[in-house]
């Protein structure tokens, strides 16, 4: 992706895209694959980087929605699993299997539980991932060695899929950049362009230089997730709110906590949600949290009760109970949820997604989930051909392979996440000896990916490769830290940029790094 060469096509004025999308998250990404695949002269634009909000703070899961089913909504879960079975078709090198425990400890859980979760097979159908089945105490404690043994009664298995979820979003970027889409980030939409009252573009400002653009569109998508009442403001000062949001925070341990293949699902809380304890990247995430804000921000900060919340259900159901020095990192999402009248409880708000249009014409998406990101994007754009009067083209992404596919990307070891791409990397590293040197002793990224991520990933600062390139600030804080310096260099030489920008990375960088710590030890 040449974020240049987008740039030069940004400034041409004699352009009139046939779609402009504002938001660089699944839904706006995903709806950029969805339009550039159709054929359509496709715009996305980001005010930070790509997936520097929710999309890239999940619990990493593509499920069908347990907790949905719990609620009976059938219609969402029915969506859910079918969209989970097209990620891993389209993306088996980021999506694959994995299998859950829900440990028993009432005589009444294993045949509710194990009820329930044979329906959930039933709906995923030839999409599903395994059989659920009843596991007898030993049986659990063999899935899991660490579970809480006193008064156990068993368990019961079910498949679901787990993610990357920002590898995936800087994946389908990058697949949306080969059907044709323009793709930046680190511009912002400041002004919402008009003619007779009809939206007719947007006037965007590149955050790195500070100079603007006047670009005209047939369509504007608004796909900014909980910041949609902000563009919709810039469209009608007087739109009513739609949007709210609770945070989820998930604090990540290492892996002597669940060793093994195996996550841990417990399917009701203090606070009624589904809990996960997740092997991902030989940590384990723990989480997630229900806790309504209004103060939306691209960095939401957990609470200390919402960091006991989850050291104290993970005792509950683990025999070696974490302290908060066990921390590695915490991170924090804030899920975009649309506003129902009356309701204040946000666990008990719908995922689905709404698209709303202006009288002026603009097209805004709101709510949805990670799984269900290209249906969302195909709903948006069947709006948007109407809205925007486009020649009507079919949707091709349910058979649209991601880039980087490979159906057996372990055989290239450590790089493994790149998928086919890694060849290519490969192919980088071997061209300078110290592109081969570890970053860091304990974790295998190595100094070429950080030429790699700025050549072929739009990473642009120190943040974007620590936190999304590779997931290092999500799985260990400390470590992140330690390496920014040696980063910031790297990327400086490849940006061309001077020591005052890698101090001024690094500081930024150790800022943005105490939101991920545990703080008063």
């Amino acid at each position: 992706m040449d974020r240049n060469k987008i740039l030069s096509e940004i400034a041409d004025n004699s352009i009139i895209w046939d779609i402009v999308i504002i938001g660089g998250g699944a839904t706006g990404i995903g709806t950029a694959v969805d339009a550039a695949s159709r054929g359509y002269k496709t715009l996305l634009v980001e005010q930070a980087d790509f997936g520097k909000g929710t999309s890239s703070r999940s619990t990493k899961l593509a499920h069908g929605g347990v907790r949905y089913l719990q609620q009976g909504n059938i219609s969402l879960v029915l969506e859910a699993l079918k969209e989970r079975g097209i990620m891993k078709q389209n993306a088996p090198h980021l999506v694959s299997d994995l299998e859950f425990v829900v440990p028993t400890y009432d005589w009444w859980e294993g045949p509710f539980y194990g009820i329930g979760l044979k329906l959930y097979d039933m709906l995923a159908g030839k999409l599903g991932l395994g059989d659920s089945k009843f596991l007898s105490k030993e049986e659990t404690v063999n899935k899991i060695p660490t579970i809480e043994t006193e008064g156990l009664r068993g368990g019961i298995i079910y498949h679901d899929g787990q993610f990357d979820d920002a590898r995936l979003l800087i994946n389908l970027a990058q697949t949306a950049y080969e059907q044709g889409a323009s793709i930046t980030n680190y511009i912002k939409v400041i002004s919402i362009l008009k003619k007779d009252d009809l939206v007719e573009g947007v006037i965007l400002e590149d955050q790195e230089t500070g100079k603007q653009y006047t670009v005209k569109s047939k369509v504007v998508v608004n796909a900014t997730g909980v910041f949609t009442d902000v563009i919709r403001k810039l469209d009608d000062v007087n739109a009513p709110p739609i949007m709210t949001s609770s945070q989820g925070v998930h604090i990540v341990l290492d892996k002597k906590f669940l060793p093994g293949d195996s996550a841990i699902m417990v399917p009701q809380t203090d606070d009624g949600r589904v809990l996960f304890a997740v092997p991902w990247y030989n940590k384990i995430i723990v989480g997630t949290t229900d806790t309504p804000v209004t103060d939306f921000t691209l960095e939401p900060i957990a609470l200390n009760e919402e960091i006991e919340f989850l050291i104290t259900h993970a005792s509950r159901y683990l025999i070696n109970d974490p302290t908060y020095a066990d921390i590695k990192s915490i991170f924090v999402g804030l899920r975009p949820l649309v506003m129902e009248k009356d309701s204040k409880n946000t666990a008990a708000i719908s995922r689905e997604h709404t698209i709303n249009i202006s009288r002026s014409g603009l097209l805004s998406i709101a709510g949805g989930k990670w799984t269900t990101y290209r249906k969302m994007a195909e709903d948006v754009m069947e709006q948007a051909m109407l809205v925007g009067n486009l020649e009507f083209k079919q949707c091709v992404t349910e058979r649209l392979q991601i880039y980087g596919y490979h159906e057996h990307s372990d055989i290239f070891g450590d790089i493994k996440q790149y998928g086919s791409a890694a060849p290519e990397l490969e192919q980088l590293l071997n061209k300078k000896p110290s592109f081969k040197n570890r970053l860091h002793p304990a974790y295998s990224h190595v100094e070429g990916e950080v030429i790699w991520a700025v050549r072929n990933e739009m990473a642009r600062g120190i943040e974007d490769f620590l936190a999304r390139r590779t997931r290092l600030l999500f799985l260990d804080v400390e470590a992140s830290l330690a390496i920014a310096p040696k980063v910031a260099n790297l990327m400086a030489n490849e940006l061309g940029n001077n020591k005052e920008w890698e101090k001024l990375q690094v500081d930024n960088f150790k800022t943005l790094a105490n939101n991920y710590k545990i703080k008063n030890l």
